[in-house]
């Protein structure tokens, strides 16, 4: 299937969420140990495949930037192009600065190929900043290996 110049394999479809979807997002997201206090199913975008939800991700809205966040594909659907087509799908419906968290170089990788860069603690936007301030606090304290990146085309 095609979806604008995006390809999904054959019988799946990306959709926005609906309010049906919610535990169904919920579980993706706690099965990828993901911070689930934040779910909000008006703000995803989820891919079904043979009537099944097997990827989601969101863009929150903050103010003067967005978030790409709880980007999931389950374990069973990966290595299948799921995850880019839901990325590309969010960047093109982003109306702001784009910014992401993620944990480690692999994952940064993964969203380099996009136009993310990874940037400091510093450089973020203050409402970024604030979301992001737990995340730094575990970075410096204990050494997560989170990386901060902005979308820049």
């Amino acid at each position: 299937m095609k979806q604008g110049d995006l390809f999904l394999p054959a019988g799946c479809t990306l959709r926005s969420a609906t309010s049906k979807d919610i535990w169904s997002i919920r579980l993706l997201v706690l099965g990828a140990k993901l911070d689930p206090t934040q779910i909000k199913w008006q703000q995803f975008w989820v891919i079904e495949c043979d009537g099944q939800l097997v990827a989601c991700g969101q863009l929150r809205n903050f103010s003067g930037a967005q978030e790409l966040g709880s980007l999931v594909v389950s374990q069973t659907w990966r290595s299948r192009g799921l995850g880019t087509v839901l990325t590309q799908h969010l960047i093109k419906g982003a109306t702001q600065p784009l910014y992401l968290e993620c944990l480690g170089q692999r994952l940064a990788q993964f969203y380099h190929r996009f136009g993310f860069v990874q940037i400091s603690f510093e450089d973020l936007p203050p409402s970024m900043k604030r979301k992001f301030g737990l995340s730094q606090l575990g970075k410096r304290l204990v050494g997560v290996p989170v990386v901060f990146m902005e979308y820049r085309d």
